[in-house]
């Protein structure tokens, strides 16, 4: 009998100790995960605000562009060059647009802006969801869902 009581305490310790291993492993992902998206967060705010509040597409792709950049939204080409050629004469022309990040998140390697973009200061202008794709540091992939800030509203909650 104490044979058995011994080896079922030492399978229970074995068991525990399994238990405790992975937990660990588990928590390692999930930081791993956490500093990861915190890390492509800010690559995604700088290259942002690059763009959209410093009007620097060219710097902007340089540092944080990947070589191949998707576009999802469908008025804007693929690749850098045509988003640079895209949006340097829109700057040139709108000299006063800015994008205000209202509020980011991040879950690995995608990153969400909830943005207010206007073209300038008296533009009530748009709601603007940003989703990015970060690999090995450089921005990816992009698509956006925008929507026109109304005169009125229905509710009193704004779209921010």
């Amino acid at each position: 009998m104490q044979k058995n009581l011994t080896y079922s305490r030492a399978l229970r310790a074995a068991l525990f100790a399994c238990l405790l291993g992975a937990l660990s492993w588990k928590a390692l992902e999930v930081e791993a995960h956490n500093d990861s998206a915190a890390k492509n967060k800010a690559i995604v705010t700088e290259f942002y605000n690059l763009i959209f509040r410093d009007h620097k597409p060219e710097e902007a792709f340089a540092r944080f562009g990947a070589a191949k950049y998707v576009q999802h939204n469908p008025r804007v080409p693929d690749g850098q060059d045509a988003f640079i050629k895209y949006f340097v004469p829109y700057f040139n022309t709108h000299p006063d647009a800015r994008n205000e990040i209202k509020r980011t998140l991040a879950d690995g390697n995608l990153v969400v802006l909830h943005v207010h973009s206007k073209q300038n200061a008296s533009d009530r202008g748009r709601a603007v969801v940003d989703i990015f794709r970060v690999e090995n540091g450089k921005v990816v992939e992009h698509w956006d869902v925008i929507q026109e800030i109304p005169e009125q509203a229905a509710n009193d909650n704004g779209v921010f």
